[in-house]
């Protein structure tokens, strides 16, 4: 079963990882950042070997972004939506038995600041 899991984060200044730029993250102990950043490396390493990682990708600040809307034709306007106060950060695709095993990458993707979510891939039957 593939899923998506999607980092949504507000730092500020933009960067990545994006923990090394959230207030919640840098107001912890640095030691405690560092088992968080540790956990985090060592998750992806698991679901590397695992083959269970199918991809990711950090993604640039949002203030770059360009946005398509439809009204009459595609109307182009800068930056990120507008409404949204945290933004996409980046993206993993997992490749896992069931959505027990996506609920505990999941949780271990969740970091101070950041809110993570997991959501099915659409399969198109032939």
């Amino acid at each position: 079963m593939k899923y998506v899991v999607l980092i949504h984060s507000n730092p500020q200044p933009w960067g990545h990882p994006t923990g090394d730029f959230v207030a919640e993250h840098q107001a912890l102990p640095a030691e405690q950042r560092q088992q968080l950043n540790d956990a985090f490396e060592s998750l992806l390493g698991e679901l590397e070997e695992n083959g269970e990682l199918v991809g990711g990708q950090a993604l640039g600040d949002p203030a770059s972004a360009r946005l398509y809307r439809w009204d009459d034709g595609a109307v182009v306007t800068d930056g990120p939506y507008s409404e949204a106060k945290e933004h996409l950060a980046g993206f993993f695709l997992i490749d896992v038995e069931d959505p027990a095993r996506a609920e505990v990458v999941g949780r271990a993707f969740a970091g101070p600041g950041e809110t993570v979510e997991v959501r099915p891939v659409m399969v198109f039957e032939d």
